[in-house]
Parts: structure tokens; sequence; C-alpha cells
């Protein structure tokens, strides 16, 4: 019962920035960890970062990290994931995913959100 709502995606150019949220709201929110994962057209889902309730952990895939920051807003339900120096292998739908501890597996989390767009242009 769970509910997720990312927002945020867009079209950019190479270099350019995009600021990604995603909203949670129902009885079970708790002290969830929250994380994003991306899917690319053709590839596997594949993780992209996870923060801890506390913001205390926190897990970067190699390929975003120095340009990715997660962080989250617990008064607002919310976490977001600053994009920077975008790519065009950074283009995929962006999900966001809430579960009871921040991981970088799929079945750690047990709900998901819709899903938003993210396309950069070379």
């Amino acid at each position: 019962q769970v509910q997720l709502v990312e927002s945020g995606g867009g079209l950019v150019q190479a270099g350019g920035s995009l600021r990604l949220s995603c909203a949670a709201s129902g009885r079970t929110f708790g002290t969830s960890a929250m994380g994003w994962f991306r899917q690319a057209p053709g590839k596997e889902r594949e993780f992209v970062a996870s923060i801890s309730w506390r913001g205390s952990t926190i897990y970067y895939a190699d390929s975003v990290k120095g340009r990715f920051t997660i962080s989250r807003d617990n008064a607002k339900n919310t976490v977001y994931l600053q994009m920077n120096s975008l790519q065009p292998e950074d283009t995929a739908v962006y999900y966001c995913a809430i579960g009871p501890v921040a991981a970088t597996q799929e079945g750690a989390y047990a709900a998901w959100g819709q899903g938003t767009q993210v396309t950069v242009s070379s």
C-alpha cells in the first residue's frame, strides 16, 4: 500500500543536469531505506544509488559515482537524485524503490514507482 511517484525526468544535452524526486505515501512508510534503479532499452534494470533512513549508509553504482548524489527529506517522505555531468549512457527510465535496508539488489525492495524517463542527447 506504499505509493511512490517519480518526477523530474526529461531531455537534456550531454554535460547537463537533472534532479529527480520520488515522493512516498501510504501507511507503511516507516523508517525505510530508498533507492534508485534504471533501465535502458534492451537492457536489464540496474542499480544506481540507495540511502538508509538516517542517510548514514549510501551506495552508488561505479558508473555514477562522483556525478550523482542521492539524498532524502524524511519530513516530506521524499528521496532525490541529483544527476550532474550527464552522458548518453545515462539514458534510461529511472525508478525509485522502498525497502527495509539500503541495498543494491532489486529483491531487497518492497515497492516501486512508475518510472520517469531521462534522455541525454549528444
